[in-house]
């Protein structure tokens, strides 16, 4: 039987590990920050919805080809952090989602 804390970290680990742009593998710095979000009390959502706005930004960058892979799921702190201090309304998440599923970035 797994902990709820356990089936946080496994979920948003394996979500970030699909996601384009990365290594596609999971560090132990991952799983302490992965960690962290659960202690912190961050929703999955939140998590997610993190993803999707900082695949956006990365995607539709005019310089997008030239940027490096992301490295960590640290990287994404930042934006869960913007997403807690300041929630954008439902429908532009699901304008961006549109848009990365269109571009071929996320699957449909």
């Amino acid at each position: 039987m797994t902990t709820p804390q356990a089936r946080y970290v496994a979920q948003v680990l394996d979500h970030y590990r699909t996601l384009p742009g990365t290594f596609r593998r999971v560090l132990r710095q991952d799983r302490r920050t992965a960690l962290a979000l659960y202690r912190r009390g961050v929703r999955l959502d939140i998590v997610h919805d993190a993803f999707v706005l900082a695949l956006a930004r990365r995607t539709f960058r005019s310089d997008a080809h030239d940027l490096e892979p992301i490295r960590c799921l640290q990287y994404f702190l930042p934006v869960v952090d913007e997403l807690l201090d300041s929630p954008p309304l439902p429908e532009y998440l699901d304008y961006l989602k549109s848009r990365l599923v269109d571009a071929g970035v996320l699957p449909a």
